[in-house]
């Protein structure tokens, strides 16, 4: 069976200058690693069901009909840093698929080869970056927060030069679109407002339908980042390369080099090997969410009739998003604490417990998760010093015996808030190095095990445990 997939390329159809339009580089021996047939279902794809067939489909050797395979080019800053032109520079976009239910869905192949945007890269991928973002990026979707998907991921029998020799693989990504803050920035910085124009209302029609003009979408986009960054630090997500080219205006995660889950909570914790001064560190991520929707407030100006009359509109709307944030925040916080009612000490008390945290090294997920029972005393297990925890304890049954709902029902609404298991970074890196020695089943159990993330089961209780101190990983890195 030949593949087919319901492409409607709205965004190839945008001025040229968007983009280039180019196939992928063909690679020299696809395998086939992993297919999502979940989502492949969901997104309204008929695959043959041969392993070749696929790793040639999805290697990019084998374009589908109806594609229009494109690099999109697009500007940003990074780590605070302005760069003019960034863009595509080891993916290419066959095209958008609109799925049975009318969802709009980009199908991107990351590491396809070099494209006019790959800055003296080699425009390819190493195993190591495609497996942590599918794992990741699967995760997070278990989790219930916004993201982009995997859709497959193929070994490309060739070579990528890193840190030495590495195995080459393509990973096809799924997002709702890849229009970015940067992509805003691009065409800003040049002045091209007709440009602009154009990308604000495909933007629009694609994800904001209701919204109107430049003063709507960045009302909405600022609304979608701040339940997003409240959604990422309520599991201990970090997100550590949150430049504009990474802030997308679907208000999904997108891009998953450096990321991390935290293990024992720290409100500084950074994993990043590029991020030298903790830029990006947990707590910094709504500030720097902040920082970027400002960029795309100033990006949106040149469509705006009054300029300083606009400039007093989007100040006051990117100001707003800290308010717009802590609500979401507190809510995803009251939902871990297990908290329906709502009382003046309410934020007191959870940020009481973070602190609390921080002084015991407690585990992030673990604590929560062991609060979401009817023993919540057992959270002292979590922590390294359980003597930080004991205080705050008599408290917080003080609170709970005031709300009205039943034990049960409570702990029942706590479960879903309060995962059981993430994608721990030691369990990432065993499945990765696994992988590059030849087995794939640490990956694929750890992805089967990380598809129902919120159910206690005996047969994953060691992807629950935190590392021991010989397994601690303690930077992640972006793998280009």
């Amino acid at each position: 069976m030949s593949a087919h997939f319901p492409f409607d390329n709205s965004y190839a159809r945008l001025p040229e200058h968007f983009f280039t339009r180019q196939n992928p580089v063909p690679v020299a021996q696809p395998r086939l690693i992993a297919v999502n047939e979940p989502l492949a279902e969901r997104l309204g794809l008929d695959l043959p069901e041969d392993a070749d067939a696929l790793a040639q489909l999805f290697s990019g050797n084998q374009i589908p009909d109806g594609a229009a395979p494109l690099a999109q080019v697009y500007a940003g800053h990074q780590f605070g840093g302005w760069s003019q032109q960034l863009g595509d520079g080891r993916a290419v976009m066959l095209g958008e698929v609109v799925a049975p239910d009318g969802a709009r869905f980009d199908i991107q192949l990351k590491g396809a080869g070099q494209t006019p945007y790959s800055r003296m890269g080699d425009g390819r991928a190493w195993l190591g970056p495609v497996l942590r973002e599918y794992i990741i990026s699967e995760a997070m979707a278990a989790l219930g927060i916004p993201t982009t998907r995997a859709l497959a991921a193929v070994e490309t029998g060739e070579i990528v030069l890193r840190e030495g020799r590495m195995p080459g693989a393509i990973f096809t990504r799924v997002a709702s679109s890849h229009i970015r803050v940067g992509t805003f920035q691009f065409f800003a910085a040049r002045g091209d407002t007709e440009a602009l124009q154009a990308l604000l209302d495909h933007t629009i029609a694609r994800h904001y339908p209701d919204a109107e003009g430049p003063a709507g979408l960045l009302d909405a986009a600022i609304g979608a980042q701040a339940k997003l960054i409240a959604a990422w630090m309520g599991v201990g997500f970090i997100h550590g390369v949150m430049n504009t080219d990474n802030m997308t205006l679907s208000g999904e995660t997108i891009d998953y080099g450096p990321c991390a889950f935290m293990d024992t909570y720290h409100p500084e914790m950074v994993f990043s090997s590029i991020d030298q001064f903790g830029r990006y560190a947990y707590a910094n991520q709504p500030q720097i969410g902040a920082w970027n929707l400002a960029q795309l407030a100033t990006s949106l100006l040149p469509l705006m009739p009054d300029r300083d009359a606009a400039i007093e509109t989007f100040t006051e709307a990117v100001n707003g998003f800290a308010g717009r944030f802590d609500a979401e925040w507190h809510s995803v916080l009251a939902a871990k604490l297990g908290l329906a009612t709502v009382e003046d000490g309410d934020v007191a008390l959870a940020f009481d417990l973070l602190n609390r945290m921080t002084q015991g090294g407690a585990d992030f997920t673990r604590t929560f998760r062991a609060l979401s029972s009817p023993t919540p005393e057992n959270a002292a297990s979590a922590f390294a010093a359980p003597a930080a925890f004991e205080p705050w304890l008599a408290e917080y049954k003080a609170r709970l015996s005031r709300e009205t709902r039943p034990e049960a029902e409570r702990i029942e609404a706590m479960l879903p808030a309060n995962p059981a298991l993430i994608p721990r970074n030691h369990r990432v890196e065993e499945a990765i190095q696994s992988a590059v020695a030849g087995d794939y089943a640490p990956f694929n159990r750890l992805n089967a095990a990380l598809a129902d993330p919120f159910t206690d089961r005996p047969d994953i209780e060691d992807l629950q445990l935190p590392p021991t101190e010989d397994e601690r990983v303690k930077q992640t890195f972006c793998g280009t």
